[in-house]
């Protein structure tokens, strides 16, 4: 049943699906009664925030974008950032959160730190969302869910090549890091992210990630999604590396207002509806 939203009482069959970076936002809002995606927004930081300047981008774009004035009768936040570690659910306890993550992200005694189910994968995505966000997002909205942009990545990568024996590369590409999921015979080989300047620290991450796993790059595939293309240079790089390369579609049967950029770009905001 649509329920109410907090500032209307207004019922609704619409869902708000917001993904937050320290470098950028973007939204996306789904009909559901018509299947539409009746908005898909980007907005690019000039340089790398802090979460106090992040939270007065994310106010003053909710207080001018007219499209997020609506009442949303779901909202999903995603948390787009390198603090998070995957953890096998049977090694899993709740009191050592912080344990898990200081070993691999630099994190404060003051950070909130929480964690999703990855069911497939019978493991815990622990991580640290940026919750000066999500203390605005309930503050106008009420309650929402909130998850780790790895979980919604690692998920939707495990359902596609659930069926699939041979090793196969994602890259998840944004403006400055990008994210790494390798499966093999539909199990999760690797996740990890990274920060890139260049096209050179790019391909460097990539074939010594593929190097550590045994993987050849003359025989294993890679799949692009993101926000990247033919003529981009990481994909001019990488193909001088890696020779089985292609885009990966998000296969979704949404109707558009206006189409997303690429048939994979926008990969974990739209997935997450």
């Amino acid at each position: 049943m649509p329920q109410q939203n907090k500032n209307t009482n207004k019922l609704t069959n619409v869902e708000l699906s917001i993904q937050i970076s320290l470098s950028g936002l973007s939204f996306s809002i789904l009909q559901k009664d018509s299947n539409k995606i009746s908005a898909l927004k980007h907005f690019d930081f000039n340089k790398r925030l802090t979460p106090l300047e992040l939270l007065d981008s994310c106010k003053n774009i909710f207080n001018t974008e007219t499209d997020l004035q609506e009442s949303f009768n779901n909202i999903c936040v995603i948390h787009d950032n390198e603090l998070s570690t995957l953890v096998p659910k049977p090694l899993f306890e709740e009191d050592s959160l912080a344990d898990y993550l200081k070993f691999n992200s630099k994190i404060l005694k003051t950070d909130f730190i929480t964690y999703d189910e990855i069911v497939l994968n019978d493991s815990v995505n622990v991580y640290v969302p940026y919750i000066n966000i999500n203390n605005f997002i309930y503050e106008e909205f009420g309650a929402f869910t909130f998850k780790h942009v790895s979980t919604i990545l690692i998920e939707e990568i495990l359902l596609i090549e659930k069926n699939n024996n041979t090793p196969k590369v994602y890259l998840n590409i944004s403006k400055n890091h990008f994210e790494i999921v390798i499966i093999e015979k539909g199990k999760l080989l690797l996740y990890n992210t990274f920060e890139y300047t260049t096209k050179e620290d790019f391909i460097y991450y990539v074939l010594f990630t593929v190097e550590q796993l045994g993987l050849n790059p003359e025989t294993l595939h890679l799949a692009f999604i993101g926000d990247i293309n033919e003529n981009d240079d990481l994909y001019q790089i990488a193909y001088k590396y890696i020779r089985n390369i292609s885009f990966s579609k998000r296969n979704d049967d949404y109707n558009y207002d206006e189409s997303p950029k690429y048939s994979h770009s926008d990969f974990t905001l739209i997935k997450s509806f």
